[in-house]
């Protein structure tokens, strides 16, 4: 009796800290099984334009929704958060380009083809991003 007792007890924490975890991972708003943790949100209307910017000349470098490449870091980093990395600094990046200072990929060249108005577009986009992935 006492071995079965035991068992009952071990099983009873075990149910309990299944619950644990199951109600923490609620409040963590960790996914609901069978939904991908990295299902991305649909893109809202106003970042649209500064989506498609990004696609036409960053996203070689930058990686889709700007994870970053074997050729280019992610925007989507904390290093890029505008606290750290101000909007003006895009603006630099785009208009003079940039030397190498906190990844290995190399000296970013400057992009000829995007205009200033299309980076302001851009960086409404990557801050929308940043935002989603939690960075501020």
């Amino acid at each position: 009796m006492n071995a079965t007792r035991g068992h009952t007890v071990r099983q009873g924490v075990i149910r309990i800290g299944g619950f644990s975890l199951a109600l923490l991972a609620l409040v963590l708003g960790w996914p609901q099984a069978g939904v991908p943790a990295s299902q991305p949100a649909a893109v809202p209307a106003e970042f649209k334009k500064g989506e498609a910017a990004f696609n036409a000349n960053c996203v070689r470098c930058h990686g889709e929704r700007g994870v970053g490449t074997s050729q280019g870091p992610p925007l989507v980093h904390k290093i890029y958060e505008p606290n750290h990395h101000g909007d003006a600094a895009f603006q630099r990046a785009a208009m003079m380009g940039v030397r190498a200072h906190h990844w290995q990929f190399g000296d970013m060249p400057k992009i000829a083809t995007v205009t200033p108005a299309e980076v302001d577009e851009i960086i409404k986009y990557i801050r929308w991003l940043q935002r989603q992935a939690g960075i501020f």
